[in-house]
């Protein structure tokens, strides 16, 4: 499946699922707790939420992985079941997923920085990707998601892993926030830093998840397409900017408003685009419908 992953992007826009945290913590997970042991104990519990993404209409679902690294796991305890979860990460999503859908398996930061900021060889953290992508292209995974990155020297070590274990299709979005100079990663970086050096590195989809609701992820995925008018861009914003209400964080967007507002970045050429923190998959079947009735009408 993943042969024609790159080939679908050619000819059509597609739909990535929504946030799997705030599913999970719908399904009765408490902070705290290690989401990726929940692929071994409550393997039902994350079925069913990737089949409920893809039943709303997506195309990609993101294994239970975003935690998955061996730095990660450590701070529970579990850093020696890092092929365990990721295995079975992958192996959900993929029995959840129909015909035709794809599974990425979630990379996301490692709580670590690379030396000289931190303590981290560069080398080690390319070993310590390389374990966790590799059990999840075993799980099944047809694409590498390297995602909610703001260092460019991590997020290029993780690349490296994935053309280094398994060869498969690389999606790398970073995490951006407006600021008086532009849109820059914590770490400064900037969109066309990030387009200039994780293409380079090897990505075949680049963009931004998390950080911003849809007007500011109309905004920069906008920036982004001034900056490279060729490459597959992908956008998953928040359901709106979080909000607290008493000690609960609360996500507001609406569907029907988040769908609305999704067809400018069709208009923008994103070539993927889904959710991210507080979508569900009510916000993700109004995306389908709003994108796919869009498209009926573009090509009377």
């Amino acid at each position: 499946m993943s042969l024609n992953f790159l080939e679908r992007l050619e000819k059509e826009t597609l739909i990535s699922d929504g946030a799997m945290g705030t599913m999970l913590l719908a399904s009765g997970m408490q902070t705290g707790i290690c989401p990726e042991e929940w692929n071994v104990s409550h393997p039902d519990i994350i079925r069913g939420i990737h089949e409920k993404y893809f039943a709303a209409g997506s195309n990609l679902a993101a294994a239970n992985t975003f935690g998955g690294s061996r730095f990660k796991l450590s701070d529970f305890g579990f850093e020696a079941r890092v092929k365990e979860f990721n295995r079975e990460g992958a192996k959900l999503a993929r029995e959840a997923a129909p015909e035709g859908g794809f599974v990425s398996l979630s990379v996301g930061p490692t709580g670590k920085f690379i030396q000289p900021l931190g303590e981290v060889a560069y080398a080690e953290m390319v070993d310590v990707f390389s374990e966790q992508i590799e059990a999840g292209a075993e799980g099944g995974a047809d694409i590498i998601c390297i995602e909610t990155m703001y260092d460019l020297s991590e997020t290029k070590a993780a690349i490296e892993a994935a053309k280094k274990v398994c060869g498969l299709p690389i999606i790398s979005t970073m995490t951006f926030d407006r600021t008086e100079s532009g849109f820059r990663t914590m770490m400064g970086v900037t969109p066309e830093q990030a387009i200039s050096e994780l293409k380079k590195n090897g990505a075949n989809v680049i963009g931004s998840n998390c950080g911003t609701g849809i007007d500011e992820m109309i905004q920069l995925m906008a920036e982004m397409r001034r900056v490279d008018k060729n490459v597959y861009l992908i956008a998953q914003p928040n359901a709106g900017m979080p909000v607290m209400e008493g000690e609960t964080v609360v996500y507001k967007e609406k569907p029907e408003d988040m769908a609305k507002k999704t067809i400018e970045l069709v208009k923008l050429g994103v070539n993927i685009i889904g959710g991210c923190c507080g979508t569900t998959p009510e916000h993700l079947k109004a995306i389908v419908k709003s994108v796919r009735d869009y498209e009926k009408e573009s090509n009377r």
